[in-house]
């Protein structure tokens, strides 16, 4: 990769990994180191990227395993509220909403709904991004989904 791919695909790349981080462990520091190294990594590589979409899927799969890495860390014993996290910004109240009461899900749910609804991503490539077959990843969008309605019919 030289130099000018790596800066394009970092300025195209780079907000997309720190939100991914940011929804994994809702706290800032974490989520700025693991877009660093997945950016590092990226920096290093030495695979040829087939397309855009294939270094798209690449750089989610090398963040989602930085946080795995990250979260398995002896290190890893600070937290910081939710409150302090910094959240996209919204056009109508009720979209911010369902991003919070998204965020409020436990990781298992909260992840493979950020990455089909936020993200964009069909559920064949959630379950490889994840490590998990296609249908845990189903049952658990429908798990999560059955939580947000649930919680936003009682508010």
């Amino acid at each position: 990769m030289t130099d000018q791919q790596f800066t394009a695909a970092a300025e195209a790349y780079t907000d997309m990994v720190y939100r991914i981080a940011l929804n994994w462990f809702r706290n800032v520091p974490d989520a700025e180191d693991v877009t660093q190294n997945t950016m590092l990594r990226l920096c290093r590589t030495d695979t040829a990227f087939a397309d855009e979409e294939h270094l798209r899927y690449w750089l989610v799969r090398v963040a989602v395993n930085e946080c795995k890495r990250l979260s398995k860390s002896f290190w890893r014993t600070r937290t910081v509220p939710l409150e302090s996290c910094p959240e996209p910004a919204f056009s109508d109240e009720g979209r911010r909403e369902v991003y919070r009461e998204v965020m409020a899900l436990p990781g298992k749910y909260r992840v493979p709904l950020y990455l089909y609804y936020y993200e964009g991503y069909p559920v064949k490539d959630i379950a490889a991004l994840l490590g998990m077959k296609p249908s845990t990843v189903q049952t658990r969008l429908a798990r999560g989904r059955e939580q947000l309605k649930t919680i936003l019919t009682e508010v």
